[in-house]
């Protein structure tokens, strides 16, 4: 349960960090950073997985890259849903997507080199 808690601050603050970055991509708020990553875990959990079994034969061919374009429409969806939370077009969702990835890589790395210590 701790786990879950703790990817779901880092998330926030992955989120936090990406509207530093990106330019058209905003959150208001802890609060609504907090929320916004809450919601799209809900949403990589449920609508993620059949549009990604919809768009597979595009991402082989992509060569997987087809998944960061998924990736940034599932951040346009929950940008729609939560307040405070806004992306200004599909580009700032893109490299939002990148900068995620990027985040949660060294992340997942960082936790899996603590787990072995």
């Amino acid at each position: 349960m701790s786990y879950l808690l703790f990817r779901w601050v880092l998330n926030a603050l992955a989120l936090l960090l990406v509207a530093y970055a990106v330019p058209g991509f905003g959150v208001a708020s802890l609060y609504a950073a907090l929320i916004a990553a809450f919601v799209l875990g809900l949403v990589n959990a449920l609508v993620r997985p059949l549009l990604f079994i919809l768009t597979l034969p595009v991402t082989i061919l992509t060569l997987g890259l087809f998944s960061f374009v998924v990736n940034a429409l599932m951040i346009w969806l929950v940008s729609t849903i939560v307040k405070g939370f806004t992306v200004e077009g599909f580009v700032p969702a893109l490299l939002a997507a990148v900068i995620l990835w990027l985040v949660s890589l060294l992340t997942n790395w960082l936790i899996e080199q603590a787990r072995e210590t």
